[in-house]
């Protein structure tokens, strides 16, 4: 017969579906009891009708059932308190108040912006593709779709039916293909145009840093709207120090546009690592001839005047942009492929550059009643 503290030591191994961390560290283990072969295991939920309890119910069972002795193995599921939610917030948060947090309360995470001068280049695209390449790689991978205008991550993702789980002001991010995801498509249809100004603008970006539980990240990437405009003013002046890379085209005007948004970073203290060239060219399916539809040389030479490296061509194909329909990126239905090769050549060179930075604190300043604040929340390189 095992005892209680074998079974705790067991449940080590159930980790919340939503939050990432071992349900014991955060409260959700209310009581086991152990009767001769049977073990019934009382679980708090974070909150009531829990989208994962079955998962949850699952998982305790597995982990309990695998100690010897254990015949018979009873869940029982309800949700917290107020009072042990509010609990739960806080520790979440690191003990900081709602206004001064941000996700950074452990470790070190890099935020990488990823930008592009003009619209129609494929920024989105090398977004999901970069992200699913890290989280295959087995690094801890964030998207935040701050293309509040024209939000396309969670249906690139597979999830845009999908709805963050909310609880005492915090928001938990949606998953999907391992990458953690938050975007204003969750909270608006696809058919709802988004008609907002600056201080609305300002409002989304900071909710999206400092309401979200992202728990411990290696990257942030923050996929801005096109252009150097409130969003992307918005992000820098929350997190200076962050980087950005530059996606364009080869074409002569998409290059210039995206070396503007490439000299943003230096004007906002951000840190410009590069740049990815998308659409270099296509190559024939049936004899191999290469074709440069939008020209050549656009990437190499925004790379040189921004003084960055070029971290990849990717040329184009179909099913780039059948992935970011379906909701597989290329980087995992198609790893082999030129393109598929590119973007996770790039992405590794990505996370290279991002971390050779000594680290310092990488500070959250938010604009609060009552002047400024800044939340010292972690490192980030």
């Amino acid at each position: 017969m095992p005892s209680e503290e074998q079974v705790r030591q067991a449940l080590r191994s159930v980790l919340d579906p939503e939050i990432g961390k071992p349900i014991e560290d955060l409260g959700m283990l209310k009581e086991i009891r152990v009767a001769g072969s049977t073990v019934e295991v009382d679980v708090l939920l974070t909150i009531a009708g829990c989208p994962l309890r079955e998962t949850i119910t699952r998982e305790v069972t597995a982990a309990t059932s695998a100690l010897e002795g254990v015949e018979d193995v009873r869940v029982s599921l309800t949700p917290m308190s107020d009072e042990q939610r509010g609990a739960l917030a806080d520790q979440l948060r690191g003990g900081a108040g709602a206004l001064e947090t941000t996700f950074f309360t452990e470790g070190d995470t890099s935020v990488v912006a990823v930008a592009s001068g003009k619209g129609g280049v494929g920024k989105s695209s090398v977004t999901v593709n970069l992200a699913a390449a890290l989280a295959a790689d087995g690094y801890r991978v964030g998207i935040l779709d701050a293309d509040v205008w024209g939000f396309s991550v969670p249906r690139m993702m597979g999830v845009q039916s999908s709805q963050p789980v909310g609880f005492n002001s915090m928001i938990l991010p949606v998953e999907s293909h391992g990458v953690k995801i938050i975007s204003m498509g969750f909270f608006v249809s696809e058919e709802t145009p988004v008609m907002w100004r600056g201080p609305m603008l300002h409002k989304a970006v900071q909710q999206f840093l400092g309401d979200v539980y992202w728990g411990n990240l290696d990257i942030l990437l923050c996929d801005l709207p096109p252009g150097t405009g409130d969003v992307s003013i918005s992000l820098a002046s929350f997190l200076p120090g962050a980087s950005m890379i530059v996606v364009t085209t080869p074409q002569e005007a998409a290059r210039k546009v995206a070396e503007r948004a490439g000299k943003m970073a230096e004007q906002t203290k951000m840190r410009a690592l590069g740049v990815i060239e998308n659409m270099s060219f296509f190559s024939c399916p049936h004899c191999g001839e290469k074709t440069n539809v939008f020209g050549e040389g656009g990437g190499g030479e925004a790379a040189r005047t921004l003084g960055v490296p070029l971290l990849g061509q990717v040329p184009l194909m179909p099913a780039l942009r059948e992935g970011g329909d379906s909701g597989t990126p290329l980087v995992l239905s198609h790893p082999d492929s030129p393109a598929g090769t590119a973007l996770r050549s790039a992405a590794r060179e990505l996370m290279r550059l991002s971390k050779t930075k000594v680290g310092k604190p990488l500070q959250l300043t938010v604009a609060g009643g009552q002047g400024d604040r800044t939340g010292h929340e972690g490192h980030a390189h």
